[in-house]
């Protein structure tokens, strides 16, 4: 079933961003960092859904850049899909562009990868499948 997995939301510090959410009684579930995305990462689980707070490590990683060029704010939105593989099949075979066509492993043992907004009407979309069994 495909569902809204996360909202990717970019920000300066995950210390100062948590204190807003756990102001409104969230709880941050996970903080872990993501080596080859140079970022750390604070998952706060919402119903069936998740914010997830991104955090740079290194003044190089694509959140830097996003945040030098457009401040903190929402990055991406992250759907879940059942095959993932298959779905990235599916965009190629329609001619969607993908910002990388390898498949990466991320927060959580999570497969994912995303799809460029000039395909998806403006909005930077990852599509997310729940790690493979024995991850």
């Amino acid at each position: 079933m495909h569902t809204i997995d996360h909202l990717g939301i970019a920000v300066k510090s995950l210390a100062q961003a948590r204190k807003f959410y756990e102001q409104l009684g969230l709880e941050i579930a996970s903080e872990e960092i993501v080596p080859h995305e140079k970022v750390k990462v604070a998952m706060i689980p919402l119903g069936d859904s998740r914010i997830e707070l991104l955090e740079p490590t290194g003044p190089d990683s694509t959140i830097a850049k996003f945040l030098e060029k457009r401040g903190e704010g929402l990055h991406h939105v992250a759907l879940h899909v059942p095959d993932l593989t298959h779905a990235v099949e599916q965009l190629k075979a329609s001619g969607a562009r993908l910002i990388s066509d390898e498949i990466k492993v991320g927060a959580g043992g999570h497969l994912y990868v995303f799809v460029h907004p000039s395909s998806t009407g403006g909005v930077l979309l990852e599509l997310v499948q729940e790690a493979p069994s024995g991850v």
